[in-house]
């Protein structure tokens, strides 16, 4: 049921006034209903940084493994390791991501891991020591930020995003925050939608 007015009429100058009032009214409502929704987080230019996007993939991971190259898979013997890793064709890892690692429980000496480190040093994109693929990930992760060109992130809102699926350590999400401190304008945790406040640049800074 349309709700109704009841006015005294004075005169017609008054009527022609409450009439336009009303049309006012119900043309401000229509445009207020009418107006589209505005995202106000999504028009601050955030930047977001997904760690998990900045690993290599899976096609681009070589595993090294010091196994096949010890006496009856068990001891190192240095003139063969040497020889072994001398026929190698090293140009088979160019711009791969290396792990090595061995697969048994074999006491490896240091020395032998440095040595197909400088094998591959000139070909490969990244290579580490890691026994698990998570370390491998993470120490791929603390290269990435320590090569981070962070003026790209110069005065921006960046935010840094959560639970991924990878397993990420806490150390790489620090190592992160302390490398853009300087140069972002606020840095967050989480989602564009709902997130934790880890920095905001003071106005004298």
């Amino acid at each position: 049921m349309q709700p109704f007015f009841v006015i005294r009429i004075i005169n017609h100058n008054q009527f022609d006034r409450f009439i336009l009032y009303n049309l006012l009214c119900s043309t401000m409502k229509e445009n207020q209903f009418n107006k589209p929704l505005v995202n106000t987080v999504a028009n601050k230019a955030i930047e977001t940084i997904d760690l998990a996007n900045w690993l290599p993939n899976d096609q681009d991971i070589v595993h090294f493994d010091l196994r096949p190259f010890l006496y009856k898979e068990l001891i190192l013997k240095e003139a063969e390791f040497r020889i072994a890793l001398q026929e190698i064709d090293w140009s088979i890892y160019k711009k791969k991501h290396v792990r090595i690692y061995c697969s048994n429980q074999s006491i490896i000496p240091i020395w032998a891991f440095m040595l197909v480190a400088q094998y591959l040093a000139p070909h490969v994109s990244f290579a580490a020591h890691a026994m698990q693929i998570s370390e491998f990930n993470n120490l791929f992760l603390r290269e990435k930020i320590n090569t981070l060109d962070t003026e790209y992130y110069k005065n921006k809102r960046v935010v840094i995003k959560g639970c991924s699926d990878k397993n990420i350590d806490i150390e790489i999400y620090t190592w992160l925050t302390q490398k853009l401190v300087p140069t972002s304008r606020t840095i967050n945790y989480g989602e564009a939608c709902s997130m934790v406040p880890i920095f905001k640049k003071s106005i004298d800074d």
